[in-house]
């Protein structure tokens, strides 16, 4: 593997652009400091378009910060991002208009229907009057969520509201989506279930993704392209397969996100942490599916 992906120092830029044009997301000398702590440190990579990107990490490493920045959620104290071709830092308002974002905490008011979520995202996005039915007919379509899209969202299971916000932050066609850990919580089925939306998304518009997560089989398995984080600094990054070769001939991801992370991965803890935050709603009851 070139010896680019690994280790670089701040402020330079990793090996993820593509190859055919400008990336969809340029970080540049990113950096943020809340007081005299600094959580991201002069990041620099880019993503190349339609890639399904992976952030990985321990906690407090920096990925919730940094995903805030790229969203115009906070400020950089330092540095840029190219989002879509524009600016963070001269632009917010137009960086939201082509990006859609699912936090980690449950996003759709569970005291709507599905459809008055969606009804809902869509006037915030500006779909106009005329468009927003068909969208939200389309949208529910895609997700699956035909049958359930006039049922309570707190009727919902973890799956099924999961899916839901990818609807929403769909509506207005995004350029990139944002995703802070989008399977947490959920069962396996549902898990793969939103894997398997993801990858149609990215096939059937062209979506640029950059997701945060824990898990190694999510990571190696959905991510086009991964980088570890540490301590606010880019430690390696590259495609799982590279990673895990350049480490030894046996290496697993955990292997190398132990090795870039100055630890083990304590699987129980992270979960646990991370469940606090985001907990799954409740089944639904009249079997109307828990993926």
């Amino acid at each position: 593997m070139n010896e680019q992906l690994v280790a670089e120092a701040p402020g330079r830029r990793s090996r993820t652009a593509a190859t055919d044009g400008a990336p969809s997301i340029d970080v540049r000398s990113l950096t943020r400091r809340f007081g005299t702590f600094t959580a991201v440190d002069h990041l620099s990579f880019a993503v190349g378009s339609g890639r399904i990107f992976g952030l990985l990490g321990s906690n407090g490493a920096g990925k919730s910060t940094l995903v805030k920045m790229m969203t115009t959620l906070l400020p950089p104290t330092e540095g840029d991002a190219l989002v879509g071709g524009v600016s963070i830092v001269a632009d917010p308002a137009s960086v939201r208009s082509r990006i859609g974002y699912v936090p980690q905490m449950l996003s759709a008011d569970g005291m709507l229907t599905g459809r008055e979520n969606l009804l809902f995202s869509a006037r915030l996005y500006d779909v106009t009057a005329n468009e927003r039915k068909p969208r939200v007919d389309e949208a529910l379509h895609f997700m699956g969520l035909d049958e359930a899209a006039g049922k309570l969202v707190k009727t919902y299971s973890g799956g099924m509201a999961r899916r839901l916000e990818l609807a929403q932050a769909m509506l207005h066609r995004p350029a990139v989506l944002f995703l802070d850990e989008p399977t947490i919580g959920l069962d396996p089925l549902a898990r793969l279930a939103v894997w398997d939306r993801l990858r149609t998304m990215r096939l059937e518009f062209g979506m640029t993704v950059l997701l945060t997560t824990h898990d190694m089989e999510e990571a190696e398995s959905l991510c086009d392209e991964l980088a570890i984080l540490h301590a606010g600094r880019l430690a390696v990054s590259g495609t799982a397969a590279e990673l895990r070769t350049a480490l030894s001939s046996t290496a697993t991801l955990s292997d190398v996100f132990a090795h870039y992370c100055g630890g083990t991965i304590d699987k129980g803890g992270v979960f646990a942490d991370a469940r606090s935050p985001r907990a799954a709603p409740p089944p639904v009851t009249d079997g109307g599916g828990a993926s």
